[in-house]
């Protein structure tokens, strides 16, 4: 067992749902014979206070100062900081925000140094995590910048769906100017070979949407598609990739055209994730392509709403957790490595 995947979590902001999700999960034992799950932050502080079934063993964590001394068969728990925390569900503190950044950043560390084989982060607040040493609007910009990587692609994916998106976490009025023949590029080109990489697809079929409402009507209603993108589309065609567009994002989606694709890639973050939650919110998996590093995470926020009740749903943490496992196997199989585990772990609930 000591070779199964090592994944990190990240505990998100100990305010939201993140512990609660984090909890649930790891209740299912049956997912100790997939992957070692390392919680970054004081395991005693952070699940004691949920309620306990009756019916099912207690769950309980190997608690460790470092990553090089977790080891498989139960989940583990790195500590991340000494003092105790006064917290209350639903309202974000400098202390949750400090608490987020505390596990975020010795996460990556350790992933960094080969500790781990992959990151599943809980949901942060990207407003209470700021700091003076953390300027970053999100996880996918953090871990850029962390990893080196001269840009990434945020993929949200699910069994039936995968969307990526252009631009990310910026204003609406700024992506026009944002959108380039040479991000466009880096776009396609890190999404085709992440499908490859990641999700074995040896000649994935990529759809691009337009900017504009009917992608443009022919310069009607906007001339990026046929200024811009399309000249980028015809590009990637004449290398011999199965690359198509531009799609009206309405039509596109409402028809059902993208279950004829592999992946859609949007050009702005709403456009993606809008339709992207609609038809997939409870199992969809938020993926950063383009890192040298799997980094996976649940594709909603921290639900302040629902902290403290025990009520929040954490189907898409779990297969967060599932997805992190597979792309350590593919991306293994990919590099020719054999892989560490001799299937993909089950799917579904604990109860299941």
């Amino acid at each position: 067992m000591s070779n199964l995947p090592r994944l990190g979590i990240s505990v998100g902001d100990l305010a939201g749902i993140g512990p609660e999700i984090i909890y649930k999960t790891l209740l299912d034992s049956r997912l100790l014979k997939y992957c070692t799950p390392v919680v970054y932050g004081t395991a005693t502080a952070l699940f004691d206070d949920f309620p306990a079934d009756q019916q099912a063993e207690p769950l309980t964590f190997r608690q460790v100062r470092a990553a090089a001394d977790i080891a498989a068969g139960k989940p583990n728990a790195v500590t991340c900081w000494e003092e105790d925390f006064t917290l209350t569900p639903g309202q974000p503190s400098e202390a949750s925000g400090r608490a987020a950044r505390l596990s975020l950043l010795a996460a990556a560390r350790d992933l960094k140094d080969g500790l781990l084989d992959a990151l599943v982060t809980a949901p942060i607040s990207k407003e209470n995590t700021q700091a003076d040493d953390f300027r970053y609007p999100g996880h996918t910009e953090f871990l850029t910048s962390f990893f080196g990587a001269p840009e990434s692609l945020m993929l949200l994916a699910s069994e039936e769906l995968r969307v990526a998106t252009a631009t990310g976490h910026i204003a609406l009025k700024e992506v026009p100017a944002k959108l380039t023949r040479e991000l466009l590029t880096a776009k396609l080109r890190i999404l085709l070979k992440s499908l490859k990489q990641d999700f074995g697809i040896d000649k994935p079929r990529v759809a691009v949407l337009g900017l504009n409402p009917h992608a443009g009507e022919n310069g009607l209603l906007g001339t990026e598609e046929k200024e811009l993108v399309n000249p980028v589309i015809q590009q990637f065609l004449q290398e011999g990739h199965l690359v198509y567009g531009t799609f009206p994002a309405d039509g596109y989606f409402g028809t059902g055209q993208f279950r004829k694709f592999d992946a859609t890639l949007a050009l702005y973050h709403d456009q993606g994730l809008i339709p992207f939650k609609t038809l997939a919110f409870e199992r969809g998996v938020n993926f950063t392509a383009g890192l040298p590093v799997i980094r996976t995470s649940p594709d909603h926020g921290t639900a302040y709403s629902l902290a403290g009740q025990f009520k929040a749903d954490e189907t898409s943490f779990r297969e967060a957790l599932y997805m992190a496992c597979d792309l350590v196997q593919q991306r293994n199989k990919y590099a020719g490595i054999k892989p560490l585990i001799p299937g993909p772990p089950p799917r579904g609930g604990r109860h299941e």
